[in-house]
């Protein structure tokens, strides 16, 4: 499972002495914008990480850390990143087994802030993978209150309160339930609900599996914390264009309400929000008052005041063009590569 295949994470099949074994990895950058705030933002990156490995099937075993730090910086940022990092590891049992703390660029570059990210090894016995997703498919969504994302938008808005909304492990309980019973074998697909929200993991998901869907706003919204939802409201910010932190499951729709119910034991909300269908790649929309729209496919919502006033829009003349010149870089990179690597094996090293 390769990154060409825009999953949640990707994959190696091991063999070894017994039926072998899939060996899941992922690598989530923390939030900048939770900087000054360590603690969150080491809570938030490694939770994410950890939620990109269970819905593809895999128990996590092992958490890594890179932190950087500003020549400023104090130290007392490391240990809070760490505190938000060992807390999650806690809550999941999954060990903290290697990881680097350097300057940011020695002592050349000046300031406070922090950055870096969280790895992560899981195991799986089979992969719950966006291309198995089939026309007919039921499409679940757990209730979700946001990572990172939504704890920069209360810091930002000044509505710190919602902070403590974020804070929860309910989308681990809900993957850990699911590898409890049988239901996983049924299951066909697990993605979570990520950077440019519902509306853009549909739109990979349908890509990469080669189907559309349609989804119902009217079980998507209550499925949305309250005041999370309020917040994004009063912020003007799309809450389907966010990260919620919500876990969406793609299965045949015989075992769509077992899940709900085993789901719901956890004391989690979990609703049937739509299904898969043949119209490769087109996602619908019914809205609250029955009307039906074409998702739109814009990046994600603006959810910080720069970013509202940098806007979600973008000149498609000014976006070719961009497009030329990541491509052309892309081809030189590949070059460099190319004859640096037979360099190498000219010179035998």
């Amino acid at each position: 499972l390769s990154p060409k295949s825009l999953d949640d994470a990707g994959a190696v099949f091991f063999k070894g002495e017994a039926e072998g074994i899939y060996i899941v990895s992922k690598m989530e950058g923390m939030h900048s914008r939770l900087s000054d705030y360590p603690f969150l933002a080491g809570f938030h990156v490694t939770r994410a990480a950890l939620r990109d490995l269970y819905v593809k099937g895999a128990q996590p075993i092992s958490i890594m850390v890179d932190i950087h730090l500003g020549d400023d910086c104090d130290v007392g940022k490391l240990f809070d990143f760490m505190g938000g990092v060992a807390a999650i590891a806690e809550l999941t049992n999954t060990p903290i087994t290697a990881g680097s703390t350097l300057r940011i660029g020695g002592d050349m570059v000046i300031g406070t802030r922090i950055t870096g990210g969280i790895a992560a090894i899981g195991l799986a016995q089979r992969l719950l993978k966006r291309r198995d997703i089939q026309a007919g498919d039921l499409v679940l969504m757990t209730e979700g209150a946001g990572g990172g994302t939504i704890a920069t938008t209360a810091i930002y808005g000044a509505m710190h309160d919602v902070l403590r909304e974020t804070l929860n492990v309910k989308f681990i309980q809900a993957c850990e339930m699911l590898f409890e019973t049988d239901l996983l074998s049924e299951i066909h697909c697990m993605c979570d609900v990520t950077n440019g929200g519902l509306r853009g993991d549909l739109h990979e998901i349908a890509y990469e599996a080669k189907v559309g869907i349609t989804v119902q706003e009217a079980t998507i919204r209550p499925l949305v914390n309250r005041r999370v939802f309020e917040l994004l409201e009063q912020r003007k910010v799309d809450y389907l264009g966010v990260s919620l932190d919500a876990l969406l499951i793609f299965c045949p729709p015989d075992i769509a309400e077992e899940i709900c119910l085993k789901i719901r034991e956890r004391n989690i909300k979990i609703e049937i929000i739509g299904q898969v269908n043949d119209t490769q790649g087109e996602i619908r929309l019914i809205k609250q008052d029955g009307q039906e729209q074409l998702f739109p496919r814009f990046r994600e919502s603006a959810y910080t005041p720069v970013k509202q006033a940098v806007g979600e829009e973008i000149d498609e003349t000014e976006k070719q063009q961009m497009a030329k010149i990541i491509e052309a870089c892309a081809i030189k990179a590949l070059e460099k590569r190319a004859k640096f690597v037979e360099w190498l094996k000219t010179e035998r090293l």
